[in-house]
C-alpha cells in the first residue's frame, strides 16, 4: 500500500493507494491540486487530459471514501456508499471515510493530492 495525503481546505485525510500500474501512472501526476465536480451527489470527479493505465472492474458496491478510476481518466473519490453497474479502476480508498464525508460538502470542491511523507 502507498500512503497518499488529501487535503480539501485546511484539513488532510490519509489514504492508501493499491499498488497497481494506474496508481503508478497517478503518482508520476504528484503533487497534485485539482478543481473537482460534485456529480450524481455521492462523488467528486476529475477527468484527465491523458489516460492512464486501466484494470476495470464492476465493484457493485461503492464505499464511501473509495478512489478510483472511471474509463481511462475520470479520477473519483466516493463519499456515498450506494450500489453500482459502473466499471471503475480501484485505486484506494480514504481512511477517514466519515470526516472525509463531512469534508466534502454537496459542490464543487478544491482537492490537493501528494505523496504522505514516511516520517509521518
Amino acid at each position: 500500500m502507498i500512503d497518499l495525503n488529501i487535503t480539501i481546505g485546511d484539513q488532510v485525510f490519509s489514504a492508501k493507494l493499491y499498488d497497481n500500474q494506474t496508481t503508478q501512472a497517478l503518482i508520476k501526476k504528484l503533487p497534485l491540486d485539482i478543481n473537482m465536480s460534485d456529480v450524481n451527489s455521492n462523488e467528486k470527479f476529475y477527468s484527465f487530459q491523458e489516460k492512464l493505465p486501466t484494470n476495470s472492474e464492476r465493484p457493485g458496491e461503492i464505499v464511501a471514501g473509495d478512489i478510483m478510476l472511471y474509463g481511462d481518466n475520470g479520477l473519483v473519490l466516493f463519499y456515498e456508499t450506494f450500489s453500482s453497474t459502473y466499471s471503475y479502476t480501484r485505486l484506494g480508498y480514504i481512511e477517514e471515510a466519515s470526516r472525509f464525508v463531512q469534508a466534502v460538502g454537496d459542490g464543487d470542491i478544491n482537492v490537493a493530492f501528494d505523496l504522505a511523507d514516511e516520517n509521518e
